[in-house]
């Protein structure tokens, strides 16, 4: 198991980011996100209303809720992603792609 860098990030901020986060649900530019159909991290096509938003970098690492950091994604990247990093994330990909080859 990989011990991941975890920085200390207050409740009221996380709190702050996630209201945040609820604005933006409501606007087009999130309704023109999800039209796409197309998940963020897998790539697979999906109705909009399955897709769900994540944090790129995770609100509890530090990410912020701003259109750069989030994304659409089926509601199964986002259960594996977690608190992961893009970069851990893609080693999980890799590391779970390599199990599957074998």
């Amino acid at each position: 198991m990989q011990d991941y860098f975890i920085i200390t990030v207050s409740e009221t901020e996380i709190k702050k980011e996630k209201e945040k986060a609820r604005r933006l649900r409501k606007t087009q530019w999130w309704y023109r996100q999800k039209a796409k159909g197309i998940c963020y991290y897998c790539k697979r096509k999906f109705h909009p209303k399955e897709l769900t938003m994540d944090h790129i970098v995770p609100l509890v690492r530090g990410g912020k809720s701003t259109k750069g950091n989030i994304v659409a994604v089926c509601k199964e990247c986002n259960t594996k992603k977690k608190y992961l990093l893009p970069w851990e994330w893609e080693e999980y990909v890799k590391e779970f792609i390599n199990r599957a080859e074998i």
